[in-house]
């Protein structure tokens, strides 16, 4: 009697498998195909509009093994984007935020950085006519004490939406009118 019944369940958990290997994760069907390839195409990060795509692609009758590996991934790391996309729609297939170290500098010191750097240096105070990433690094670690690279500057400025691009410099005695006439082709006498 333990041999049929060890063989019955064996026969139902055969059956289960085989309806979830044909069947596969149900998909969420209330965003229609269409539309998850017109997200795909419109997103600006490239690994959502693959995950959109691959959906897509299993949504139109292709096999979950294709579509996963035309979107550039595994058949099972399509299942975990499935599973996010039924709970959350689109917007689950996005990163989430990580955690990570947090800066050096509080909100308000990186405030206060920000105001400085968009306010400009004043040469007589700040011994330079320009910032260089290099100035800044110099200037947070006597104002503020916390020293940082050059690159680590870099990704805070890039944080605060600050470039670290300089505006192409302007000699003070150029004249306008000068370089707009020789622009034209034209050259006037003096």
């Amino acid at each position: 009697m333990g041999d049929s019944l060890r063989g019955a369940k064996q026969i139902l958990w055969s059956s289960w498998e085989d309806q979830i290997m044909r069947n596969g994760l149900a998909i969420r069907t209330d965003i229609e195909v269409g539309e998850l390839r017109r997200h795909a195409r419109l997103e600006a990060d490239g690994r959502v509009a693959a995950r959109l795509l691959a959906i897509a692609n299993a949504l139109s009758g292709m096999s979950r093994q294709a579509a996963a590996e035309a979107a550039g991934m595994d058949r099972q790391t399509l299942r975990d984007w499935v599973h996010r996309f039924n709970a959350d729609g689109i917007a689950g297939l996005s990163d989430r935020p990580r955690s990570g170290r947090r800066t050096r500098l509080g909100e308000g010191e990186q405030a206060v950085l920000k105001a400085m750097i968009l306010r400009g240096p004043d040469p007589e105070t700040d011994g330079v006519s320009a910032w260089r990433v290099a100035d800044v690094c110099r200037i947070c670690s006597e104002r503020f004490g916390v020293d940082y690279t050059e690159a680590g500057m870099l990704r805070l400025m890039k944080g605060l939406d600050l470039s670290h691009q300089k505006t192409r410099p302007r000699h003070p005695q150029s004249d306008p009118a000068a370089q707009r006439d020789f622009q034209k082709g034209g050259w006037r006498e003096r």
